[in-house]
């Protein structure tokens, strides 16, 4: 094997029937603005993750305690039958 030359096409290339997007680089001044839209952009993202999270977190926390308090009653139901 010749090795992974550029001209030859990837495992993912292959299977990938979807156009790779287009980059345009603005060398002009004007970067600081579309970098400070990228940074306002992420961390409203961030905020919107983290509320998801803990919305999951609670959930997930409130789900744990009903499944144990039911494991709890169970017992005690089989321990009160002796």
């Amino acid at each position: 094997m010749a090795g992974n030359a550029s001209y030859e096409t990837s495992w993912a290339d292959q299977w990938d029937y979807n156009k790779d997007p287009v980059v345009y680089h603005n060398n002009g001044g004007g970067g600081s603005n579309s970098t400070d839209k990228y940074k306002q952009k992420l961390g409203e993202g961030l905020g919107k993750t983290k509320q998801v999270a803990s919305t999951g977190f609670k959930k997930v926390k409130e789900g744990t305690s009903v499944g144990f308090q039911w494991i709890k009653d169970k017992y005690q139901k089989t321990t009160q039958k002796r």
